[in-house]
């Protein structure tokens, strides 16, 4: 077996696919799966999976092709078929670093246990800047510390090297009827509840955000998939001990996403935090316009 999957949700990117191949080609640790689900892509991408697959390469590659449903569902695809002990998503328009692979499995040798949910490391712009800040110098982080904001450090993008075990575990992502845009963060931030990450200060991806990716148009998104935001604030909200700050600008959120869904009644079950969200009530709905106007 080998002792990592790299797994590639791809949507129409038949054309920014090959710079994440050349990557794996390169890689100074050839002792990988590259694993690409084809989320029913419409250019010719699955004409070059079929192509590559006739290729030799030192690593194992794999492909699977599903209908279109968003990056959460190529992920929950990719999680059913891994079976190797630890895993990292790496988007179709990204790349890793020549070594990323070797320095992974020879930190994970040296730190790794089932103490530990995985790894957390580092995202590079390709210009070779660091996106935010390094993460703390400590053995050890947990996202959702990272996240609320406990750490006085610019939170950019990071890359998540994960024990399948606990991808199987929490999978499937919730799948919302029309709605293609949940964040596969989610899945991270559950596993933080009972699992740190450990800290490893090296850049194991190089990032190029697309005008078409997820990261664009998120007033859209907001739109677009209702449950699915309002799913993910209810998770922030189950956060302990978090600010003030931090459970009202996400009240107001879960109020807007309820209010977007057809349902505003919804948020008062989705959060402990009644008086908050009540006075978050007008700031949601005057959101929600907000979103409705600019999203157009």
């Amino acid at each position: 077996m080998k002792p990592i999957t790299v797994f590639t949700p791809a949507y129409n990117r038949a054309d920014l696919l090959s710079r994440c191949y050349k990557s794996m080609q390169e890689q100074t640790n050839q002792n990988f799966v590259w694993m690409v689900i084809d989320d029913g892509s419409t250019d010719n991408t699955l004409e070059v999976l079929k192509k590559w697959e006739m290729e030799r390469n030192t690593f194992e590659f794999v492909y699977y092709t599903k209908k279109n449903g968003g990056l959460h569902t190529a992920y929950n695809m990719a999680i059913e078929h891994i079976n190797t002990p630890l895993c990292v998503c790496i988007d179709s328009d990204d790349y890793m670093p020549k070594d990323a692979i070797e320095k992974i499995l020879n930190f994970w040798d040296k730190y790794g246990s089932e103490k530990y949910a995985g790894i957390v490391g580092l995202d590079y712009y390709t210009n070779g800047r660091i996106i935010g800040d390094k993460l703390p110098t400590q053995k050890s982080i947990n996202l959702i510390d990272l996240m609320v904001g406990k750490y006085s450090i610019n939170n950019g993008d990071r890359t998540n090297v994960v024990r399948t075990a606990l991808y199987k575990r929490y999978a499937p992502m919730k799948v919302f009827k029309g709605e293609k845009n949940f964040n596969p963060h989610y899945m991270h931030l559950q596993i933080s509840k009972e699992y740190d990450f450990l800290v490893m200060n090296e850049n194991l991806r190089f990032v190029e955000y697309q005008d078409t990716g997820m990261s664009a148009s998120i007033l859209k998104q907001y739109r677009n998939s209702p449950n699915s935001f309002a799913e993910i604030r209810k998770l922030y909200l189950s956060f302990p001990d978090t600010s003030f700050k931090f459970k009202f600008k996400h009240s107001i959120h879960l109020v807007s996403s309820c209010i977007l869904s057809g349902n505003l009644l919804k948020s008062f079950k989705y959060t402990s935090h009644k008086i908050i969200l009540v006075c978050a009530i007008p700031f949601g709905i005057m959101l929600t316009g907000y979103i409705n106007i600019k999203s157009r």
